[in-house]
């Protein structure tokens, strides 16, 4: 009989270790699952903003050589004439310009969505689960 006590404890403690086992294999798979998806975001998330910050530099590079012609052009023509006058309303224009495309960036700045809202939500996701 001491004999069948011992066996059985030992299936259950046995049991238990399993289970712990299992709950630590699943807890570490999720965890691995979590930080791949963080990583494929954070990848991307750098791949999209390098992409951006060479976009936005040649836009601004070829629109400040678009606006020195243009200045260059205006201000010859009127040259003999209103000079002084082409040059202070082109420099009006190009300050409410600059207030504008600020006002416009600040705004899509607001508007962006959160970096990294899917690990977020997976790890929302899972707390509420063992929450449970």
């Amino acid at each position: 009989m001491a004999g069948e006590d011992s066996a059985a404890g030992s299936a259950r403690a046995g049991g238990l270790l399993g289970s712990l086992k299992g709950l630590t294999s699943t807890l570490i798979a999720a965890a691995y699952t979590r930080l791949q998806l963080f990583a494929n975001e954070l990848a991307v998330e750098g791949l999209r903003l390098r992409q951006m910050v060479l976009l936005l530099v040649l836009a601004v590079i070829f629109f400040a050589l678009a606006l020195v012609l243009l200045t260059l052009l205006v201000v010859v023509m009127f040259w003999d004439d209103h000079r002084l006058l082409a040059i202070g309303g082109l420099a009006l224009l190009y300050l409410a310009a600059s207030a504008l495309l600020l006002l416009a960036a600040k705004n899509r700045g607001a508007a962006a969505p959160r970096p990294f809202a899917a690990t977020l939500g997976e790890l929302k996701k899972d707390h509420e689960r063992v929450a449970r």
